[in-house]
């Protein structure tokens, strides 16, 4: 299939799916005599798999490391469940942020109501310096 198609079917753009070529994620593709890109199934479930992993948030360079340890299968998942591991303190810490701001911004809230005037904005005078 061309690379339009591959895009199509995977729903990632054809400008992705050349950058992942470009950084290594995806396998350079074969060209056909008029210098088409070609693929196969197998890049289409190897975009769908990068796809899946960016959808978790997982980074470029983890997922490169997933790629790599994947075509080790006799090895341990040791590496594997780090990489999840230190994925999944990342984004406690992110809902730890998250529920701090939401904190702020309500107690930010509480200093206006909807009949004071711009002019005596307890939100913009909170805000200002």
């Amino acid at each position: 299939m061309k690379i339009g198609e591959l895009s199509k079917r995977s729903l990632c753009s054809i400008q992705t799916i050349r950058y992942y070529e470009k950084e290594g994620l995806l396998a350079q593709a074969q060209r056909s005599e008029g210098n088409f890109r070609l693929y196969d199934d197998k890049a289409l479930q190897h975009l769908l798999f990068i796809k899946h992993c960016r959808n978790l948030d997982i980074s470029l360079s983890e997922i490169k490391e997933l790629i790599q340890l994947k075509v080790n299968p006799s090895l341990q998942c040791k590496n594997i469940n780090q990489i999840f591991d230190n994925h999944i303190e990342q984004v406690n810490l992110k809902i730890l942020e998250l529920n701090q701001l939401k904190i702020q911004l309500q107690d930010l809230r509480q200093n206006c109501t909807d009949k004071q005037t711009i002019e005596n904005c307890g939100i913009l005078h909170k805000l200002s310096y």
